[in-house]
C-alpha cells in the first residue's frame, strides 16, 4: 500500500503550476477554471478528509497543511476553493449517517460551498424545516453539487438553535454578485434560498461542530472527526496566503539576479537594501508557516479537549499568519518595480487576493487578539468561539 499522505502531497505539488497557469483566466472568468477542477478531481485531492468507509483517504490536518501550502503557491484563489472543498467534505461527515452515505455514495467526495454565517431563518415543519435566506461568500458554488448554509431556527419556545442545512445545488439560486478586486477566481457568488423544506437529517448543530462533538465524532473512529470546526476552517482559509508568501519570496529572490536598476544600472541582487528586504521577507514568511505548523500540532494533540484559551490562541495564530503573509507580499511588491503592476505579473494578483482574503472575519486580527487576551485573563470571550 502506498503512503497516501505522501502521494497526495506530491500530486498537489505537481498541480501547483497548473493553478498558476490558469490563474489569470480564472480571474477574468470570475470563477475557478474547469480544467483545474478536473485535474484536482483526477488527483483525488478532495478525498483527503473523507472516511475510508466512503472511499476517502481519512488523512489528518498535517497532510491537509502540506497540500494547502503547495497549492497556495500556485494560486491563492484556487487554493482557497480547494481547501474549503476539502474541509466541507469533513463537515458532511458531521451530519446523520444515512445522509453521509448518500452524499459520498457516487464518488467518495463532494464539491460544496459552506456559507456558515447564520443569515438564514428556518421554521420547524413536520420532519424538518422551511428555510429561507441569502448568504454571501459562497466560495466554490460555481462547481457545486451540494451546498451548506447556516441559519437560525425560529423555535416557538425561543430557545437558541443555530444549524447547518445541506441541500442539492439544484435547490438554490446563485446570484451573480462576485465583482471584486481580489479573489475573483473563487466565484464566491451569493446563495439564495426561498422556502425550501429541508429534512431533519440534512441538518447539523453548529454548536456541536464548533466543540468537535458533532455526529461524526461518534460515527467515525478517527480523531479528525472530533476536531473543533473553527480550527479546521481557520487552517483552510489561511494556507493559501502563506503559500503565496512562500512563492513570492522565491520569485523575488530569482528575479533579483536578473533585474537591472534603471539609474545605477546595477543588479538588484547587489544592493544591500534589497538583500535585507529579501531576508526579512523570507523570515516573516517562515514565521507565518511555523505558526500554522504549531497550531496543527496542538490541534491534533488536543482535539475536542481544547480549552477556550487553546481555541482562541489557534484562531489568533491563523490571523497573525495571514497578516504576516500580507506584509510579506506588500514588502516584496514595493521592491519589485513598476513591472510588478502589469496584470500579467502574478505578484499584483497575489497582493490583491491576499488583501481580500485577510478581510475574512476569522482574520480580524484585533478581534482575535482581544479574544485571546480575554481568555488569558480568565474573562468570558465573545460568542465567536
Amino acid at each position: 500500500m502506498p503512503d497516501m499522505a505522501s502521494v497526495l502531497i506530491e500530486r498537489a505539488r505537481a498541480l501547483a503550476p497548473l493553478l498558476a497557469e490558469h490563474a489569470a483566466e480564472a480571474e477574468q472568468l470570475r470563477r475557478p477554471h474547469d480544467a483545474v477542477i478536473a485535474a484536482l478531481e483526477e488527483a483525488e485531492i478532495f478525498k483527503l478528509m473523507v472516511p475510508r468507509c466512503y472511499g476517502g483517504f481519512e488523512l489528518d490536518l498535517d497532510t491537509f497543511l502540506e497540500v494547502g501550502l503547495v497549492l497556495g503557491e500556485g494560486d491563492a484563489s484556487m487554493a482557497w476553493v480547494t481547501t474549503f472543498y476539502i474541509e466541507h467534505c469533513w463537515m458532511f461527515c458531521q451530519f446523520a449517517e444515512a445522509f453521509q452515505k448518500e452524499v459520498f455514495a457516487e464518488r467518495g467526495y463532494v464539491l460544496a460551498p459552506a456559507a456558515i454565517a447564520v443569515t438564514g431563518v428556518a421554521q420547524p415543519v413536520e420532519d424538518g424545516y422551511r428555510l429561507s435566506g441569502r448568504w454571501q461568500w459562497g466560495s466554490g458554488v460555481m462547481h457545486a453539487d451540494r451546498v451548506i448554509v447556516g441559519a437560525r431556527v425560529d423555535r416557538p419556545d425561543g430557545k437558541l438553535d443555530q444549524r447547518f442545512f445541506a441541500m442539492n445545488r439544484s435547490d438554490i439560486h446563485i446570484d451573480d454578485t462576485w465583482l471584486v478586486d481580489g479573489m475573483a477566481g473563487t466565484g464566491s457568488n451569493d446563495i439564495v434560498i426561498d422556502e425550501l423544506v429541508v429534512p431533519e437529517e440534512h441538518t447539523a448543530s453548529i454548536a456541536a461542530l464548533g466543540a468537535g462533538r458533532g455526529l461524526g465524532a461518534a460515527l467515525h473512529e478517527g480523531p479528525l472527526y472530533r476536531t473543533p470546526m473553527l480550527s479546521i476552517l481557520g487552517l483552510a482559509a489561511s494556507m493559501p496566503s502563506v503559500g503565496q508568501a512562500r512563492a513570492a519570496v522565491n520569485r523575488f529572490r530569482d528575479q533579483m539576479h536578473n533585474r537591472t536598476l534603471y539609474v545605477s544600472r546595477s543588479k538588484q541582487a547587489d544592493k544591500s537594501a534589497a538583500q535585507i528586504r529579501l531576508a526579512r521577507a523570507d523570515l516573516e514568511a517562515r514565521q507565518a508557516e511555523l505558526l500554522l505548523r504549531q497550531v496543527v500540532g496542538e490541534v491534533m494533540e488536543l482535539r475536542d479537549r481544547a480549552t477556550l484559551d487553546d481555541r482562541a490562541r489557534w484562531l489568533a495564530s491563523y490571523a497573525m499568519a495571514v497578516d504576516q503573509s500580507k506584509n510579506v507580499l506588500r514588502s516584496i511588491a514595493e521592491a519589485s518595480g513598476a513591472h510588478a503592476h502589469f496584470l500579467s505579473h502574478p505578484l499584483q494578483r497575489a497582493v490583491r487576493d491576499v488583501n481580500t482574503m485577510a478581510c475574512h472575519v476569522v482574520f480580524d486580527l484585533d478581534a482575535r487578539l482581544e479574544t485571546l487576551g480575554k481568555t488569558m485573563l480568565g474573562k468570558e470571550p465573545d460568542g465567536f468561539l
